[in-house]
């Protein structure tokens, strides 16, 4: 099959090949997976999880990406709850040879049906993005209706997904970013627009919630407008900033069947849109893992339908 490589941690995305690699092994409660749509997430080339296995051992040459929608092409042993044949969308293991391939090799469970009315790039595109959303939102953020939440970086695909299940959920949401992206973050359904520039950032005043996906300065920013016991989401890493009175929760996404078919069922409704960027061939990938286009989400069209 063919596949992006990498070789090289040093040489970052200039390092990433097309090469023909063997067809993957589908191990106890595995599928294999006829990727017609992967994502992959910036600077997933600097994760220890992309050099090793799960006992620690070099895997180099590595397959990247994570993010898949496609067809299954073949059950392993034991496996339960899935078809050949079917349309799926979900989470390879951070461990294990990734997405951008031909085919990949998923354990069953981290997969979800992909209905025929949602196509395979919006497939893939919902999937690390929306899963970081969700758990972020309710599973460390406790998010309530009526509650007041700032999401850093809320033009981004994961930002984009937080402001519209905040909105959902009943939730008053001001969305931060840069000044260009006010129309994108309006869109996406933000009440409130402010510009991490300038001292604008502090104009979002008390909050009850701080989901930063960000980090650094307007991390730290962010969190000091966290009321006494309020929560900070944060996906680069706990600020700088020393409270005593708030919570901080740092997550890790984990795959999730459940919560993949809320998502989808969402999408399929109206409820909730992806801002998908380019979208590009699989020989293409490396230009878009190393530059992307700042519209929204790359993709990588593997097979097309």
């Amino acid at each position: 099959m063919k596949a992006i490589t990498v070789t090289d941690r040093a040489a970052g995305t200039a390092g990433m090949t097309l090469q023909d690699r063997p067809y993957p092994h589908a191990s106890e409660n595995d599928v294999i997976v006829r990727v017609h749509a992967a994502g992959f997430t910036p600077g997933e080339l600097e994760w220890p999880a992309t050099w090793a296995d799960r006992a620690g051992r070099d895997r180099t040459p590595t397959i990247p990406g994570h993010e898949l929608a496609g067809v299954v092409a073949e059950l392993g042993y034991g496996t339960t709850g899935l078809t050949v044949g079917q349309r799926v969308f979900g989470l390879a293991d951070w461990t294990r040879d990734g997405t951008l391939a031909e085919y990949v090799a998923v354990e069953a469970r981290n997969l979800a049906p992909l209905p025929a009315d949602v196509d395979f790039v919006a497939g893939a595109s919902l999937v690390i993005s929306g899963l970081t959303a969700w758990q972020g939102l309710f599973q460390h953020g406790g998010l309530q209706a009526g509650q007041s939440v700032l999401v850093t970086g809320a033009a981004g695909g994961v930002g984009s997904l937080v402001t519209q299940l905040a909105k959902d959920a009943g939730a008053l949401v001001i969305g931060a970013g840069r000044g260009p992206q006010r129309e994108r973050i309006l869109e996406a359904g933000a009440h409130r627009f402010v510009d991490v520039a300038g001292g604008e950032l502090e104009q979002a005043g008390e909050v009850d919630l701080v989901f930063d996906v960000i980090g650094g300065d307007v991390g730290t920013r962010a969190a000091a407008l966290l009321r006494p016991g309020g929560t900070l989401v944060t996906i680069p890493g706990p600020p700088a900033l020393q409270r005593t009175d708030i919570l901080a929760r740092f997550f890790v996404v984990e795959p999730s069947r459940s919560e993949l078919i809320g998502l989808v069922e969402r999408v399929r409704s109206g409820r909730l849109r992806t801002f998908v960027g380019d979208v590009v061939s699989l020989e293409q990938a490396a230009t878009a893992f190393g530059t992307g286009s700042g519209r929204g989400k790359p993709i990588v069209q593997v097979m097309v339908e």
